[in-house]
């Protein structure tokens, strides 16, 4: 005879009993058959429900991110930034969860006998089933099986299913699911653990349905976790719903399109509707979009995984009106459309009309930038259109006015390498002006002739070419010419320093090196 204490799930949770073939009249079944139970083949199942409404998360839940969970989606994806999902850091922020502080100890009784049961917690989350009796034998469920106030009291043959703390009667649920088994095999308690615990973690925050498994675990192929499934219910519960067949078709579709396996559970975890969207009437029609603005098919892929929201756009009301502003409003020229796009396909999902009339107003105003100037800006770094006024185009503005460039050199500079607004002040800008001043040798105003000096890498170009010049005493006195800066390692070699790329590479790779460990003393 056994019995066992169950924990009150907020899904359903089930155990299945085998009886000894050598004592079949050791279970009464007589309660749990007339209560929902069932038999098949020698083993009976019972169905256990605590929860009114598997559908949905407690009203007070939390996500990871210390925000009240909402059931509804937004549209807010295009503005994100594209996240790094670290491997190491998919379990950040869940600490709470296994906090001794919760540990309770809960009893049994099997044949009489009373049994504690301790639910622990560990570091990666697995919950441990320890049984104290008089041998201290203890006994381990793979992925664990919490047991908790719900108390199976088997006496003088009798079955009961009672709540230990009140009293009450629990009704076994009409549905089945096997979730694990129980059976003696020599005095001895044996765990069967199921299919759903490969998943414990993610049953423990949601109404996991067995019917989402087959789905789960095709995921899984693409290095979803369970924290990332819960990322996904909590943003759009449906979309765990899905047909395993339905979501393996409309993959299997962008995966021929050009996106990347890698880039799949990214663009999910940003919009995981793209598992309702059905091939025919709305991915291929997207994908035809975009060839038609010139995009070529080895680029498709990367511009979906930059802006998975689009799919979410009507084609006919909303992507191809953001196109028509482009070219009528803003004066992209059609056959540029394609080049813009490749540059920040973002632009097809945001308000263009307000991005564009406030970046176009403020540039006018705060430089006396001509429409034409400011169109040339959008054509070669669209990205400008997404940059903060405030913290972004006015800090480096004023930065640039503070080194001794006039608005109209800014100007200059601006429209002829609008990325400048994208690099960091701090990291950035201020080292390379430090730099072409102290150890070049320039002034500010060469910047204007050789704006590209700001977009190179000071550890990578800048420095190594300065330094081999002077090492070989080819760097001529004075200013330094930011001519040798531009071209090619194989030009440079050739034109400027009169040597072997190679020399010039180990002498670039020692230098490195020797500026690696300088920073390591100084730590």
């Amino acid at each position: 005879m056994a019995a066992l204490s169950l924990h009150s799930f907020t899904h359903f949770s089930s155990i299945l009993f085998s009886a000894s073939p050598s004592s079949p009249s050791s279970w009464d079944l007589g309660f749990a058959l007339r209560n929902g139970g069932s038999c098949k083949g020698g083993k009976f199942v019972v169905l256990l429900s605590t929860h009114s409404n598997p559908k949905i998360l407690k009203s007070n839940k939390k996500s990871r991110y210390g925000q009240t969970i909402t059931p509804y989606d937004t549209d807010e994806e295009e503005e994100e930034e594209d996240e790094e999902f670290d491997e190491d850091d998919d379990m950040a922020g869940d600490d709470w969860l296994m906090n001794d502080d919760f540990a309770e100890t809960h009893e049994y009784i099997v044949n009489g006998k009373r049994f504690k049961l301790k639910k622990g917690s560990g570091k990666e989350g697995n919950q441990r089933l320890k049984e104290h009796r008089s041998g201290s034998k203890e006994l381990k469920s793979r992925q664990g099986l919490i047991i908790d106030e719900d108390r199976l009291d088997v006496r003088n043959g009798n079955d009961v299913l009672k709540k230990s703390s009140t009293g009450n009667f629990y009704r076994t649920s009409e549905k089945m699911k096997e979730a694990g088994s129980l059976s003696t095999d020599g005095g001895k308690l044996v765990l069967s653990v199921s299919k759903e615990k490969r998943y414990q973690r993610l049953s423990d925050e949601i109404d996991l349905d067995e019917k989402w498994l087959p789905l789960l675990d095709y995921l899984s192929t693409f290095g979803f976790k369970e924290s990332h499934f819960i990322q996904m219910y909590e943003r759009h519960m449906p979309s765990l719903q899905i047909n395993v067949c339905s979501a393996r078709e409309r993959l299997d579709y962008l995966l021929s399109v050009g996106v990347k396996q890698r880039d799949v559970r990214r663009i999910l975890l940003r919009q995981p509707q793209i598992l309702e969207y059905t091939v025919e009437n709305n991915l291929k029609s997207h994908v035809a979009f975009l060839m038609g603005l010139g995009i070529p098919n080895s680029r498709i892929g990367q511009i979906i995984a930059a802006a998975p929201s689009l799919f979410s756009y009507s084609v006919e009301n909303s992507l191809k009106s953001t196109v028509r502003y482009l070219i009528e409003e803003v004066g992209i020229k059609e056959n540029d459309l394609g080049k813009v796009v490749q540059l920040s396909p973002q632009i097809l999902v945001q308000r263009i009309d307000i991005s564009w009339n406030t970046r176009y107003m403020f540039l006018s105003k705060e430089l006396g930038a001509p429409r034409d100037s400011i169109v040339k800006m959008v054509k070669k770094h669209p990205q400008l259109l997404h940059y903060s006024i405030d913290d972004g185009l006015l800090p480096r503005i004023n930065f640039l006015r503070s080194i001794g460039m006039s608005d109209s050199d800014i100007l200059k500079v601006l429209t002829s390498l609008t990325q400048v607004l994208s690099l960091s002040l701090e990291d950035n800008l201020k080292p390379k002006y430090k730099y072409l001043i102290d150890e070049l040798n320039n002034e500010v105003h060469s910047l204007t002739k050789y704006p590209m000096y700001l977009s190179l890498s000071l550890d990578q170009r800048i420095r190594p070419r300065h330094r081999f010049l002077v090492f070989l005493k080819k760097a001529p006195k004075g200013p330094f010419p930011l001519g040798s800066l531009v071209p090619t390692d194989e030009c440079f070699c050739q034109k400027w320093a009169g040597t072997s790329l190679d020399k010039y590479l180990a002498f670039r790779q020692r230098l490195l090196l020797n500026d690696f460990a300088k920073k390591y003393e100084k730590q």
